[in-house]
């Protein structure tokens, strides 16, 4: 049986690590193991390729995707989404492995409902905004990385008494900043899923300040579009002196944390084993409260991920 392997979308940190496992593994089980390289352009184009032990040794500690990943444009057409499936006929691939995120989920579940398709996806994406699993591969690392910029950032804001306002990455998923926010002592923070009451804030903040504080650490998501009116009334209307940060892509980069590589590992047996025991599978593999299942792709696309309400119950939110 020829089961092969891509990565869709943006990449994340840990797709390594499940890409070197598939190999592994796949030969573990007496079948031959594919990379599709370059995501589902990749797939169009027909850029398909037997995977050997020695594409996979050594990859596990780097950031990325050793095949590349894309988005792409053409999927859209029926016409090219035939012809990515006839690649798969070709070379006789009876199951795929999809590294990916949102959109690529909703592309293979469109894929699935046209042609004979037998996938399963891994959630691999920093945002954390797949429906159906607590967390997705890539999330710690990216946390990490932000935690310790907002660290840094802490100790030159102390140092000069400034305010900063910190964008992070997840579109419009508030999930990375509520953590980043709540594990750095952040005084603001900004998300799309939470209205913001400047006027208590502002309040709650000018009080503060009268009292000694010195500094102040704001965290917005992207997906708000508000660093520059947060960082605007921070140094208007609350009289600090403001700078701005955005991560930007450093929070997709970077050397797996053990979490992710575990991860990783996990995701991926239970993705080969299930393709290996089902015909049709068009699963997602998720973990929620420690446990590992499979949920449907049309049930992981056609709902909306929402964060956990204990964690935006701890957020300080100053209202």
């Amino acid at each position: 049986m020829a089961l092969a392997i891509l990565c869709s979308g943006g990449d994340a940190p840990g797709m390594n690590p499940a890409i070197k496992r598939f190999v592994d593994y796949v030969y573990e089980k007496g079948e031959t193991p594919y990379f599709i390289y370059n995501g589902l352009e990749g797939l169009i184009d027909g850029e398909i390729k037997q995977a050997t032990h020695k594409d996979v040794a050594g990859i596990l500690h780097h950031g990325g995707t050793i095949i590349r990943s894309s988005r792409s444009k053409r999927f859209y057409d029926y016409t090219y989404r035939k012809q990515a499936y006839e690649n798969l006929l070709k070379y006789q691939i009876n199951g795929l492995v999809v590294l990916g995120g949102d959109g690529s989920f909703r592309a293979m579940e469109q894929m699935s409902r046209e042609f004979d398709l037998n996938f399963v996806g891994i959630p691999t994406t920093i945002d954390n905004d797949i429906y159906g699993t607590d967390t997705c591969l890539g999330v710690d690392t990216a946390l990490n990385v932000i935690r310790d910029a907002l660290d840094k950032i802490r100790d030159t804001a102390s140092s000069f008494s400034r305010a900063f306002v910190v964008e992070v990455m997840g579109r419009d998923c508030g999930y990375l900043a509520v953590v980043s926010a709540i594990s750095s002592g952040a005084e603001i923070c900004i998300i799309p899923e939470v209205d913001f009451n400047k006027k208590v804030a502002e309040i709650h903040l000018k009080r503060e300040l009268a009292e000694g504080r010195s500094y102040i650490l704001a965290i917005v998501s992207e997906g708000t579009k508000r660093t520059q009116e947060i960082a605007h009334w921070l140094e208007h209307d609350l009289g600090m002196e403001t700078r701005i940060t955005v991560l930007g892509h450093i929070q997709r980069g970077g050397s797996p944390t053990v979490y992710d590589r575990l991860l990783a590992f996990e995701f991926t047996i239970r993705a080969v084993d299930h393709l290996l025991l089902s015909k049709g599978a068009n699963k997602v593999v998720v973990i929620e409260a420690g446990r590992y299942g499979m949920r449907d792709i049309g049930d992981v696309v056609q709902n909306r991920y929402q964060i956990d309400p204990a964690l935006l119950s701890s957020l300080n939110r100053l209202d």
